[in-house]
């Protein structure tokens, strides 16, 4: 599957909160916070259908759209190119520059220590 840009997975976040959704559905959903218009999402669709994305379906005459693509998996493409784009594969110098560039709280700090404590034990 080709990757997913950053328009088209306001589509794609449409599709996996509300499930099934058919394009006028979608233009009401995502247009209004984009200031995108019928055609703009329309061609949005379209990109998506042709980098097997999203399912088209007829229900009632009208086309219903699904996601083929779990947001898990789309998260896991995008998490992974990051890494790889930014930090070359490696999760440790991630962790480091938000921790120099940005103030953990008490909470965040509390829960990735307790992520490496999860961690430990699962390779024990």
């Amino acid at each position: 599957m080709s990757k997913i840009s950053g328009a088209e997975s306001h589509i794609m976040e449409a599709l996996w909160t509300q499930g099934p959704l058919t394009a006028e559905e979608i233009v009401q959903t995502v247009g209004p916070a984009q200031a995108w218009g019928e055609a703009t999402v329309k061609t949005l669709i379209n990109r998506l259908l042709k980098k097997k994305a999203l399912a088209s379906e007829r229900a009632g005459g009208r086309a219903l759209y699904r996601a083929l693509v779990t947001r898990e998996a789309y998260i896991t493409g995008e998490s992974q190119g990051l890494l790889d784009r930014l930090f070359g594969g490696q999760i440790a110098p991630l962790v480091a520059h938000y921790a120099q560039h940005r103030a953990l709280s008490p909470d965040e700090i509390a829960r990735l220590k307790a992520l490496i404590a999860e961690f430990e034990t699962d390779d024990e």
